[in-house]
């Protein structure tokens, strides 16, 4: 065998391996180049199953697939609100592209406290701006953005549609958490003088663990009040089947912010559809990973909204639920 010929041979025998391995390293490559997300929440996921698929649903619009190509870093402070600077700033650490935040107020707050870089794309219950979170609702100027989903907004209307339902009520019990205080304030800010156009008398009972739930409905057994109002929260939602067991004890129609409540047994809730709002977070991140900025991403105001009533609870409460609240329902559970 002539000596070029050999060389040629050891030559691309030493490069088999390497064409063999060729498609792993193409693997690793697309793995180290796979945009990463991070997703903060104040819960666990458990409690997360609907809302969950809708963010990964708007990444997928957006034409994003977790595990494809894009990764997602979960951080849950499993309804312990201390945790969320440090689960902020691990996530900062590492360097992701964009953060979403759900879970509460105190959660988009951890991380704009921790990253004047990363975007951030909140779900946020009340007007972003007066918040302090954006500038302004077209141009939010900074590095977050996000969907506002009126939560505060809307607790004069769930107070009407009590009143509907009881037309004689006229004490009406509000449980808040008060480890979570943008978001109460804002609720008792917003109930309070919507209380007092309608006439009502309000009692205010603080919630923060499972067993101050357990506490605020032993003091209603003794109160009796006409109806009950839960306060949008994060940990509340989480204890949502807790929450409408007992009130279905007790014996009181309650109104609540999110859909999961009457499927848990809650009698009524409404507001903004809540998976939708996941879904427009995740079509948010997928077109922050796609280059957008989120100084000029305006912040999109929820326009899907939802009542929900679960018609087994008001049998089991005797109540008659008007025909006309029945016609106006987006869904009746029977």
């Amino acid at each position: 065998m002539r000596r070029r010929e050999f060389i040629g041979l050891l030559g691309g025998a030493a490069t088999w391996p390497m064409i063999a391995q060729a498609p792993w390293l193409a693997a690793r490559a697309q793995q180290v180049a796979m945009p990463v997300v991070g997703f903060l929440d104040s819960r666990s996921p458990d409690a997360l199953t609907d809302r969950l698929r809708g963010f990964r649903q708007g990444l997928r619009d957006a034409g994003y697939i977790e595990g494809e190509n894009v990764a997602i870093e979960y951080r849950w402070a499993e309804n312990q609100f201390d945790r969320l600077p440090a689960l902020a700033a691990d996530l900062v650490r590492r360097q992701v592209a964009v953060i979403a935040t759900s879970g509460g107020l105190a959660v988009t707050f951890a991380a704009k406290t921790a990253t004047t870089t990363v975007p951030v794309v909140f779900s946020a219950g009340e007007d972003p701006v007066r918040l302090g979170l954006v500038t302004s609702l077209a141009r939010p100027g900074g590095n977050l953005t996000g969907i506002n989903f009126f939560t505060g907004e809307l607790a004069a209307k769930r107070l009407e549609l009590l009143r509907e339902v009881v037309p004689g009520a006229i004490r009406v019990a509000v449980i808040v958490n008060p480890a979570n205080p943008p978001t109460t304030e804002t609720t008792l800010r917003d109930v309070e003088p919507a209380a007092r156009a309608l006439g009502l008398q309000i009692q205010i009972f603080n919630a923060r663990t499972n067993r101050e739930i357990d506490a605020a409905f032993a003091a209603l057994v003794r109160e009796r009040p006409d109806t009950l109002f839960i306060g949008n929260d994060a940990f509340f939602n989480s204890r949502r089947v807790q929450l409408a067991l007992l009130a279905g004890r007790l014996g009181v129609p309650a109104i609540y912010s999110d859909r999961e409540y009457a499927e848990a047994g809650g009698l009524m809730t409404y507001g903004s559809n809540i998976v939708d709002v996941y879904r427009q977070v995740g079509v948010y991140v997928g077109r922050i990973l796609k280059g957008a900025k989120p100084a000029d991403l305006p912040v999109v105001q929820s326009s899907k909204f939802e009542l929900v009533i679960n018609a087994n609870t008001a049998r089991m409460l005797g109540l008659t639920v008007p025909p006309s609240l029945l016609a106006i329902a987006d869904e009746v559970i029977e």
